[in-house]
């Protein structure tokens, strides 16, 4: 044994046995089985791991299935395949490299400091409208966070038509007779695997915060809403939501969206198979790539399970997961957005006429947000503020009112390359400066400067989003003290430096308050996207109101 060791000290101090080689590839004993993953500066990092089995082929449209344990050290060093999505996004900023895609995607990353014992754990949930992303995505690695003493999860889940598609026949089979979903039901199975195997990487089952921007933000949403997500997250962050209408699985009394289930039939038709069979046939990468040329958009269902009312009702009557949010938007979100505008009215005078015709005696109020002498930026202004500040700053009250701590931000940096391009803080804009990842921006992306002042406005960033995964208080060192939200309305400013203000954008969250509230009390009418110079005429004012 002795001459063994002599021999392996020798073949070290020649580097043919490097020291760091157990670092290197670590391997870990979790409830699910042994993953070998790899070492990296301080971190063990695994990548594709399997949470749950996936039913795809004559099984697809159905709930996740838990993984089975399995008996060999799998691999874990290789992400695994995103989830089948579109297979082209033109010439989106948003587009980077994918590669390969399968039915076969519920898979998640996991990046753990190296020494790491009942560390906090952040959950990534991608954004992508619900129909396109991966938790693989260069710009989501969690190394820069988990630097910070946090584990970083990402996960994969279904999108589009695979992942949220509800059908009679889908829901005839289903002991709670019920469909849809499913993309959702894929993020809770995750949160379920988090929770029964976290702690063989060194995490803390009893202290983890689900993150997302965009749609992911919108799944946050969804999973503080859902039941059966109950327990299983203890705090939630929000970039970039969108609290819109919903549609339910069989009625449409509530609004003017067609119920899932009749959407599913529609959409069978489209596709020219009219049967669940026919459906479950089909090629997943050709059934998504048509469904999206049908038109067909994503959203959750109303079923009466796994989300049980508009998401505005649940947090009104306090019903959401009542755990600290850190939550907000972004100054310029509908700038790399414009799809969501209508076409502009053709001057000042038409733009006021059309505002006076619909929105009634809250014109003079709209106008004075959203003037006529600037219509172009009054219009980008009216749907962000009507999809994303009117939610973030809701977000942050109704958690507020259930005596849950919240965090409120507008991020309104930018840069020469982003300003040259008229995408001053643009929708997601801010993902790169959480992760610390601007250097790893998918290709049309605006490239953030290498200044020193751009990395210090990262460390804040990476900071103030681990410290509040860590213990519910985003804090970063030399840094402007983030207050909650509060009766002073307090909220952090994300500018050329991290200032704290208060009131964001004055009379804007009022007057979209006051917009929906009128929409729902009238019923029939959906609130998102129908505003500004295309909002229905609203009713009048209402007592409930």
């Amino acid at each position: 044994m002795r001459r063994l060791v002599q021999i392996l000290s020798a073949l070290a101090a020649l580097c043919i046995v490097s020291p760091a080689f157990a670092q290197e590839a670590p391997v870990v004993r979790a409830p699910t089985g042994s993953v070998r993953g790899e070492g990296a500066g301080g971190l063990h990092i695994f990548r594709g791991i399997p949470y749950a089995r996936p039913p795809i082929g004559a099984l697809r449209w159905r709930p996740p299935l838990q993984h089975p344990r399995w008996r060999e050290t799998r691999d874990a060093t290789a992400f695994g395949p995103a989830c089948v999505q579109p297979t082209s996004r033109g010439t989106s900023i948003y587009a980077g490299e994918l590669g390969a895609m399968s039915e076969d995607c519920l898979s998640l990353n996991i990046w753990a400091p190296a020494d790491a014992r009942n560390a906090p754990v952040l959950v990534w949930i991608h954004g992508g409208s619900l129909t396109t992303g991966t938790g693989s995505e260069a710009m989501y690695d969690g190394a820069r966070l988990a630097a910070h003493g946090i584990i970083v999860v990402s996960i994969n889940y279904r999108l589009g038509i695979l992942g949220y598609m509800a059908h009679p026949a889908l829901s005839a089979e289903s002991r709670r007779n019920i469909s849809g979903n499913y993309g959702l039901l894929d993020q809770i199975e995750a949160l379920r695997w988090i929770r029964r195997n976290i702690g063989a990487f060194g995490g803390d089952a009893s202290n983890v915060t689900i993150a997302g921007e965009s749609a992911g933000a919108l799944s946050v949403m969804y999973l503080m809403a859902a039941p059966d997500a109950r327990g299983l997250f203890h705090r939630a962050i929000a970039q970039s939501a969108y609290m819109i209408t919903m549609p339910e699985l069989r009625n449409s009394s509530y609004t003017d969206l067609p119920a899932a289930e009749p959407i599913g039939i529609w959409l069978g038709g489209q596709l020219g198979a009219n049967d669940l069979p026919a459906l479950r046939s089909m090629d997943a990468e050709a059934i998504t790539n048509a469904a999206v040329r049908a038109g067909y958009f994503p959203l959750g269902t109303i079923d009466g399970r796994t989300l049980r009312r508009q998401l505005v009702d649940v947090f009104d009557r306090g019903e959401q997961a009542q755990v600290p949010i850190l939550a907000g938007f972004n100054e310029g979100e509908i700038r790399s957005l414009r799809f969501l505008l209508p076409p502009p009215p053709a001057d000042a005078d038409a733009y006021t006429s059309e505002i006076r015709a619909r929105y009634g005696n809250l014109a003079d109020a709209f106008l004075e947000l959203y003037p006529a002498s600037t219509i172009s930026e009054s219009m980008l202004a009216t749907t962000r503020d009507a999809m994303y500040g009117w939610t973030a700053e809701r977000l942050a009250i109704k958690q507020a009112a259930v005596g849950a701590q919240s965090y409120l931000y507008y991020f309104d940096h930018a840069y020469p390359a982003t300003d040259e391009l008229g995408l001053h803080a643009f929708h997601a804009a801010e993902i790169p400066y959480v992760f610390g990842t601007t250097g790893r921006t998918p290709p049309r992306w605006p490239v953030p400067p290498s200044t020193p002042e751009e990395a210090q406005f990262t460390d804040a960033m990476v900071s103030y989003w681990a410290t509040f995964a860590r213990d519910g208080v985003p804090r970063a060192p030399g840094q402007a003290e983030w207050r909650p939200y509060g009766v002073e309305r307090a909220y952090m400013a994300f500018e050329d430096v991290p200032r704290m203000r208060a009131n964001v954008l004055p009379g804007a969250y009022e007057l979209q308050e006051e917009v929906v509230c009128r929409r729902r009390a009238q019923g029939g009418i959906a609130w998102n996207w129908n505003v500004g110079v295309v909002s229905p005429p609203l009713p009048a004012d209402r007592p409930e109101c």
